[in-house]
């Protein structure tokens, strides 16, 4: 098989297993790249070559082990599945994740984010994934029969894990998508491409609205606008939000997710004495009964 072909059976095998639009492409792209990094189709390279390309990744791409295991993944399905090849995947092990706490905007930031905003459309765009804690692609491939006014919801087609859910729709983002229909009547995709009127915004385009804005706000935190989701939990948890109802606004599958935004609450929002403290109100109970 030549590398074109190897490709083609691949796009068959991932739309066979109805994997999602993204993992296809990923899958892919990653595949393209493995084999014209060698310049050999997959079939004439084994577990040395993916070894020696993942290193290549992580020593002079300088990937992060997330991305690197996004290629791990990709090859793994190609050989597995499309070229039918056992792996030992212990020469080929997954990288360990080094997740570290990201910065949160405060409720002060967010305001000032929206109010830097001098285009309607993208205000929108920002307000909506705030308001209803969206992902990028999820936002990026909204439809205007998604917003449900009459039951205050966002109806989310094949998010991660090719799962649909509801998000929340709040009654400042129904106002300004309300402003927004008017001024741009979109039909379809709700947030359409400028430049492609047949199709909605790429989000590589959304990300680059968000630090448009970032920067006119002034904001220096390193951030980006998956924050907004991050700041979406976070700040619901704050206001004393229930973490399984944010759980399933967010579409988690598993509540350990979920739970990893407890690390990012503010100190300040929670009614908790150390026990330090709590050795100083026993002396004086006991000096008081003494």
């Amino acid at each position: 098989m030549t590398q074109d072909e190897i490709l083609k059976q691949l796009q068959f095998d991932m739309e066979l297993r109805g994997l999602s639009l993204h993992t296809q492409e990923e899958y892919f792209t990653k595949a393209k790249m493995f084999q014209k990094h060698f310049g050999k189709p997959a079939t004439e390279l084994g577990v040395n070559e993916i070894r020696e390309f993942l290193h290549y990744l992580k020593t002079e791409r300088k990937l992060s082990n997330g991305s690197i295991n996004t290629y791990n993944s990709g090859l793994r399905f190609l050989y597995g599945v499309t070229l039918d090849i056992s792996l030992n995947y212990k020469q080929i092990p997954c990288q360990k994740k080094k997740r570290k706490i990201p910065d949160i905007l405060t409720q002060e930031e967010i305001k000032r984010l929206f109010d830097s905003c001098n285009n309607l459309r993208d205000k929108c765009i920002l307000m909506t994934i705030y308001g209803a804690g969206l992902r990028l692609s999820e936002v990026a491939n909204l439809k205007v029969s998604d917003i449900d006014s009459k039951k205050m919801r966002i109806l989310i087609r094949s998010g991660k894990g090719g799962k649909d859910r509801y998000a929340l729709l709040s009654q400042m983002n129904l106002d300004i998508l309300r402003e927004y229909w008017l001024s741009y009547r979109p039909q379809d995709y709700l947030f359409k491409s400028r430049m492609k009127s047949s199709t909605h915004l790429t989000p590589r385009a959304i990300a680059n609205i968000f630090h448009k804005y970032k920067e006119k706000a002034g904001i220096t935190k390193k951030v980006s606008v998956h924050t907004l989701r991050h700041c979406f939990a976070t700040h619901l948890l704050e206001a004393g939000t229930n973490i399984y109802i944010i759980k399933q606004l967010l579409g988690h599958s598993d509540i350990s997710t979920t739970t990893f935004y407890l690390h990012l609450l503010r100190l300040d929002s929670i009614c908790v004495d150390s026990p330090l403290d709590m050795l100083k109100s026993l002396s004086l109970e006991k000096k008081s009964n003494g």
